[in-house]
């Protein structure tokens, strides 16, 4: 029996907590509230084991002014928080580490500057780093999916593990906030290749799309980041944490 943790996510813009769309702030962005530190409350009371969240702003390089709430969302819960957006060196990983976050999610620093990604994966230990393999039409994108690398999905999950990556969060760009149901397959082929623990995101609309998952994920994928579903309540959430973590789906 397979146990998935259910992992909401808080999408920050400009000091809110947004929805976006196939990872583009700009396409369709809408706010669920002006608290990101209320809504980490909120989930916690509704039994969250974990919290993803995302910096837009500092994803686009537009601003680093959002780092002061990731540090009062960490202080507000007793619960891991791991942080992803425009972490590009050594130096911001330990400051956003520093800040109380459990671990970070890098994508664009590993395929921009694989050296300074090492030294911060053999520093911090993959228990602190993970490899975020964002994907469109099987490529790997970077850069709030600005950039197309033309590197396979599967290359790239392989050169990151032999670098000592333990755990990838893997996500289907088009299908991010879409709830048009979850690439399965790409996440369960990233974790039989590579062996490695995968943390699937996007595209769950429901109770259907997380039993299928689950269904699929075998012991290696064994979380979800799942956001738009749980903010519209596309099922009850103390219903849905319940249901998947203990593994008795029917």
């Amino acid at each position: 029996m397979n146990n998935i943790l259910v992992i909401p996510s808080i999408d920050i813009k400009n000091g809110k907590t947004v929805r976006v769309v196939q990872g583009i702030p700009e396409l369709n962005s809408v706010e669920y509230g002006n608290d990101p530190i209320e809504m980490a409350l909120i989930w916690r009371a509704e039994n969250a084991k974990a919290i993803h969240v995302v910096d837009f702003d500092a994803s686009a390089n537009i601003s680093k002014e959002n780092l002061k709430f990731i540090q009062q969302i960490c202080e507000a819960v007793i619960i891991p928080v791991e942080f992803g957006g425009g972490l590009s060196t050594y130096d911001e990983i330990k400051k956003t580490l520093d800040a109380g976050i459990y671990r970070v999610v890098i994508g664009s620093m590993a395929y921009d500057n694989p050296k300074e990604f090492q030294k911060a994966l053999d520093h911090f230990t993959p228990t602190k780093i993970v490899a975020a393999i964002d994907v469109i039409n099987d490529e790997v994108v970077v850069h709030g999916r600005k950039i197309h690398t033309g590197i396979k999905p599967l290359d790239f999950a392989i050169r990151l593990k032999e670098m000592g990556v333990t755990r990838f969060t893997v996500t289907d760009v088009m299908r991010n906030g879409m709830l048009t149901g979850p690439n399965v397959e790409l996440s369960k082929k990233i974790a039989m290749t590579t062996g490695c623990k995968v943390t699937h995101s996007g595209g769950i609309s429901g109770y259907n799309d997380l039993k299928s998952l689950k269904d699929a994920a075998g012991t290696l994928i064994d979380s979800v980041i799942i956001g738009r579903a749980l903010y519209e309540n596309r099922f009850p959430c103390q219903k849905i944490w319940r249901v998947a973590e203990s593994g008795l789906f029917s």
